[in-house]
């Protein structure tokens, strides 16, 4: 999704920080969807995806299991972690070492229905 007039400007990575990027044009939507919802804890995420996009897991942020441990990216196969905002609203994304990004490609207040 292309920044146009009007749009929030995203802070770049500073340090050792990672750059975030919308993989897809349905996260960039739906994580405005989710900030509006819940602006605090998508800033917490944004803070902790940034920072240490493979952190230890707990029961809200964790790498996805099964078929959805991994997804295919620019012809390599990234891990897929997710981190749940709220009882429903999940982001999804997989760092990327070798771009030093991470490329969020799910985001949204609602539950993925990949995942029922």
């Amino acid at each position: 999704m292309s920044p146009k007039r009007l749009d929030r400007v995203a802070p770049p990575p500073t340090g050792g920080e990672w750059d975030l990027r919308f993989g897809t044009t349905e996260a960039a939507k739906g994580w405005q969807d989710l900030c509006s919802q819940a602006a605090s804890s998508a800033r917490e995420a944004f803070e902790l995806m940034r920072s240490s996009p493979r952190p230890r897991e707990d029961a809200t942020h964790y790498r996805l299991r099964g078929g959805l441990s991994t997804r295919d990216w620019s012809g390599r196969s990234l891990e897929q972690w997710q981190i749940k905002i709220g009882s429903s609203g999940r982001i999804w994304y997989l760092p990327d070492d070798e771009n030093h990004s991470v490329w969020i490609v799910y985001a949204s207040p609602a539950h993925p229905k990949d995942t029922d």
